[in-house]
């Protein structure tokens, strides 16, 4: 007898098409079949070990979360209950250009310092690894969630340029090449940039297009996270379309917001690009998260010149009074490449976390906030906590347009992503909520994308981007990596004062057949493991 019958199951497969009523049967970590309107029909019902009753609730395939800053969370978190909660049941990490695969001891300990703010410092993880292959092997030991990683360039370029401004050599393009094939051969799904961070950002055109060339040859895709959001959103988004047209790599690109006061109302000139170049036979996906507000780290918003040489070198810089003062002059008077062109605003820079805990006065103000309650300059702020906290503030930027967010989340191409932090005191809600933000503010409240669409969005979409045959979609055959949720009641619990609030009406989430949520309860299960490439 199989394991688990779903019973009175409304439905939503993640195809984009009409729900329908039926039982669902479970054994093996797959389904194994699909019985519609099995009470209507007085047909036989299905049996097995253990009955569901879903009476109220929708099926759908678990969500696939495709821009997820988890890399070290799924290591030393088992619960991470932040995404199980929400019916996730697979991340992709190794985004923005910068992980811990491929490194060696001098890389891993530079990136580690990078990317403190995304992810912590890393003290409770034993790194035992250093290709990609040993960190998917790592997660395969039991994570709470499916992962799939993204080779990350700026982690190349580090382990074989450094972090110098300059073009690489030719023995140096050479080594990156064999680094993204060997992660390629090893399991990983594509390749990912940061090209506003270090040293990511430092890659020409050109080397990204001989990178991408090596992603494209083992049927993978290129993640950008690309060279501005802000004043030159629209020429940075054609470039990444030129560099894989030429490449000829399938194209998806990471949290697509048109943010800042000079891209109000732009996204339709966005989505006319993207439009044209579908037309024209592209390949090109994009994800997004439900939310104006973006999140990085304080240092990112640097001008590109601070970080040249990497973390060490950005401390004494900033450490100099005459070399901070022309970094404050780039910020606030020019714009500097690292906030995007746009003059800084501090009034929108929200400080969200810190790493000591010492400065957590600081955690829940804008940087102006704070400069006037002591009496400086933002800058004097924001350089304090930059050396004080050695480079981990992270912040919530204020920056994005309600407009534009609805318009890129109905194309179709859309795709959900979380973007999710989970380090600081006061994260982006966005980590907690954004897949129940979807379905319960901008499905049911707001009538922006109906639920079939929008599950499509967040299923079938983002696994037909990652070639997955068996995940997506509720057919027999394909693997249990399913979720319930009640749609009139689903709702993201997280808010910007309370961001680490679980969601409500989501009491089921199954990875591999198993129960990680039940009865709104997450479970000791550790069903999740690496979800490596295709091969073609």
């Amino acid at each position: 007898m199989e394991e688990l019958v779903i019973r009175d199951a409304d439905v939503v497969d993640g195809s984009g098409g009409d729900s329908y009523r039926a039982d669902v049967v479970v054994d093996g970590g797959r389904i194994v079949s699909i019985v519609k309107e099995a009470a209507a029909a007085g047909c036989q019902r299905p049996k097995a070990r253990r009955e569901l009753d879903a009476e109220g609730l929708v099926l759908a395939p678990g969500f696939i979360d495709m821009h997820a800053h988890s890399d070290l969370a799924l290591l030393r978190d088992p619960d991470h209950s932040a995404k199980a909660a929400q019916g996730v049941t697979l991340e992709v990490i190794g985004q923005d250009g910068l992980s811990y695969a491929p490194v060696d001891d001098r890389t891993l300990g530079e990136v580690r310092r990078a990317i403190a703010g995304w992810n912590g410092p890393g003290d409770d993880v034993d790194f035992d690894w250093r290709s990609v292959g040993e960190y998917l092997d790592r997660l395969d030991r039991g994570i709470a969630v499916n992962a799939a990683y993204l080779i990350p360039q700026g982690t190349v370029r580090a382990l074989a340029v450094g972090w110098d401004d300059r073009e690489a050599t030719e023995a140096e393009l050479e080594h990156m090449r064999r680094l993204v094939a060997e992660g390629m051969e090893q399991g990983a799904v594509g390749m990912s940039s940061g090209l506003t961070y270090t040293p990511g950002m430092y890659a020409k055109d050109a080397e990204l297009t001989e990178l991408c060339r090596v992603v494209a040859s083992y049927g993978g895709y290129y993640c950008p996270h690309h060279r501005s959001y802000g004043a030159g959103a629209l020429q940075a988004y054609e470039e990444m379309v030129e560099l894989t047209r030429e490449a000829d790599c399938p194209l998806h690109l990471a949290h697509a917001t048109m943010n800042f006061g000079v891209n109000k109302g732009k996204a339709p000139e966005l989505l006319t690009l993207l439009d044209g170049a579908l037309a024209a036979g592209a390949d090109i996906t994009l994800d997004t998260y439900p939310y104006t507000p973006g999140c990085t780290t304080l240092v990112a918003l640097l001008p590109s010149w601070t970080s040249e040489g990497g973390p060490d070198q950005i401390m004494k810089r900033l450490a100099d009074d005459d070399t901070a003062e022309r970094i404050r002059h780039h910020m606030e008077e020019i714009g500097s490449d690292g906030s995007h062109g746009v003059p800084m605003e501090w009034e929108t820079i929200e400080i969200s976390g810190t790493g000591d805990p010492a400065l957590a006065e600081y955690v829940g103000r804008t940087v102006l906030e704070s400069a006037r309650l002591r009496g400086e300059t933002p800058w004097q702020v924001a350089r304090h906590l930059l050396l004080a906290d050695r480079l981990a503030p992270t912040i919530l930027q204020h920056v994005g347009h309600e407009e534009n967010v609805r318009a890129i989340m109905r194309h179709r191409v859309h795709t959900g992503g979380s973007d999710g932090i989970l380090q600081g005191a006061k994260p982006h809600p966005r980590a907690y909520g954004t897949f129940p933000h979807y379905l319960g503010h901008y499905v049911r409240e707001l009538g922006v994308l109906p639920l079939e669409e929008c599950v499509a969005h967040l299923t079938s979409r983002p696994a037909a981007r990652l070639r997955l045959p068996d995940r997506g979609l509720v057919r027999e055959g394909y693997r249990a990596d399913l979720v319930l949720f009640d749609p009139a009641t689903v709702a993201a619990g997280s808010t910007y004062e309370n961001p680490r609030v679980l969601p409500t009406g989501i009491p089921h989430v199954l990875v591999d057949g198993r129960f990680v949520m039940e009865d709104g309860r997450r479970t000791d299960v550790l069903a999740g493991r690496s979800v490596r490439r295709v091969p073609r």
